[in-house]
């Protein structure tokens, strides 16, 4: 088994303060040692949290990112410490969904990405968004998001 080159990383391993926002966090890949191998990696964020930019109130989101890595996978701390930099960063709904996946998109370049994001209800209306880069690949198994549509309290 070949060991990930980790050479380079900069917080992993290491007491990393939280950014104050995205804009400053630092998103890190790692080499993919499965190259053509059409391997889904999830992670799901079911406390994501930013600002309204037009209240400052928080809203809450549980997010869901797909992804067929390429060559380069997200390292999983550096990917935690940027999501949690928009806890103190005012955008839309959908600004926060599309930056996060075009983001990784820019990082990564996989084969294919997709992120769902489930936001609760803002002034009595859930807000769900939806990006991925097209097409998965033949043969890839692409499972759902298991994410229930918003029910309120029914």
């Amino acid at each position: 088994m070949t060991k990930t080159d980790v050479s380079g990383l900069t917080q992993l391993g290491q007491a990393t303060a939280l950014p104050d926002g995205p804009d400053l966090a630092v998103l890190e890949r790692v080499p993919y040692g499965h190259s053509g191998s059409l391997a889904n990696v999830r992670f799901t964020v079911p406390e994501f949290t930013s600002l309204c930019p037009m209240t400052g109130q928080p809203d809450f989101a549980h997010i869901v990112i797909d992804y067929i890595p390429r060559d380069w996978l997200v390292e999983s701390k550096s990917l935690k410490l940027y999501l949690h930099s928009f806890r103190n960063h005012g955008a839309f709904h959908e600004d926060c969904t599309l930056d996060i996946g075009k983001k990784l998109v820019g990082l990564l370049n996989p084969e294919w990405l997709r992120i769902g994001a489930y936001w609760f209800p803002r002034g009595g209306i859930p807000i769900d968004v939806f990006w991925q880069t097209g097409t998965p690949p033949v043969g890839a198994w692409i499972p759902d998001q298991g994410v229930a549509p918003y029910r309120g309290r029914g």
